[in-house]
């Protein structure tokens, strides 16, 4: 874990790195989570009832809640493997509602799940919910569910801090430019012409453009902010957000009282400053100030 930094020093990360990188297990650039600090634990609910969700009740038949996270996105959802810890704004989110929903942390087991196989891992019951910056479209709720959204990024670039020819979206024709497998990402950027690769993670994506085998790295804003902070002076982001993107909690498609009780959570965390205190933490340490937290889109 990265020691604090002032605040001249973040400034200083900002101005050269723009905010935004990765890394995978194993990896240089992979080995800490950069600096994000475990707000206190949040109070379990001892009286939550969720009588008729049929995923609370297979969770307390278990004794444990099983929720789906990414692990190598810095500030967001990232895990220590070493250590047996994740840390991140998504993690915070996560154990917010858990903790509303009646089970604590030691209640908790976190699953790695490539953005590609989140729909197969919801349907088929293999977690209870998903956080980890999981875009909100139609697409998607034809087959899983959302409550939220909780927090509101944009899809940017990442590109290596002596670059000048990306300068944003209109630059990239012809140019080689990696994301995830599945993300939202891919037929965006396709529009603009890039030569679009994609890979199981993003970390994969980071390490190829540190050894200079791609031009650019394309997904989320927030993403690439950790990203940046943890290569700092080598990689940067350019130009302005081009799309919105709503994250949201994923849930089975037919689990309306789980996705009701959700939102009544993440509503409850937004209302009380958890929400906040869980993004200072987190977030915050690539020097972007807490947004207001977005209204919830209830169905």
């Amino acid at each position: 874990m990265r020691i604090r930094r002032t605040p001249a020093a973040v400034l200083a990360v900002l101005a050269l790195a723009a905010t935004a990188a990765c890394g995978k297990s194993g990896s240089p650039n992979a080995a800490t989570d950069t600096g994000s600090a475990k707000p206190a634990a949040y109070p379990v609910k001892a009286d939550a009832k969720l009588d008729g969700s049929p995923t609370v009740a297979a969770a307390k038949k278990r004794g444990k809640l099983i929720i789906g996270a990414k692990a190598d996105q810095p500030f967001l959802g990232f895990e220590d493997v070493a250590a047996g810890t994740r840390t991140g704004f998504d993690i915070e989110i996560a154990k917010m509602v858990a903790a509303d929903l009646g089970f604590s942390e030691s209640q908790i087991e976190f699953k790695t799940i490539d953005s590609a196989n989140r729909e197969t891992a919801l349907a088929g019951g293999q977690i209870d919910y998903y956080v980890g910056t999981y875009s909100i479209n139609d697409k998607r709720k034809a087959q899983v569910s959302f409550a939220g959204p909780y927090y509101i990024a944009g899809q940017d670039l990442l590109v290596r801090q002596d670059n000048t020819d990306i300068t944003g979206p209109d630059s990239v024709k012809g140019k080689k430019v990696c994301t995830a497998t599945g993300s939202t990402s891919v037929d965006r950027i396709k529009t603009y012409g890039a030569d679009v690769s994609t890979f199981g993670n993003y970390s994969n994506c980071v390490d190829k453009l540190l050894s200079k085998d791609i031009d650019a790295v394309t997904t989320d804003d927030a993403i690439l902010k950790g990203y940046a902070a943890k290569n700092e002076g080598q990689l940067k982001v350019v130009g302005k957000p081009f799309s919105t993107e709503k994250y949201g909690v994923g849930l089975n498609k037919d689990d309306k009282v789980l996705r009701d009780a959700v939102n009544d959570a993440l509503q409850a965390h937004e209302t009380n400053g958890d929400w906040k205190k869980a993004y200072d933490a987190t977030l915050a340490k690539s020097g972007s100030a807490a947004p207001q937290p977005p209204a919830l889109d209830r169905y």
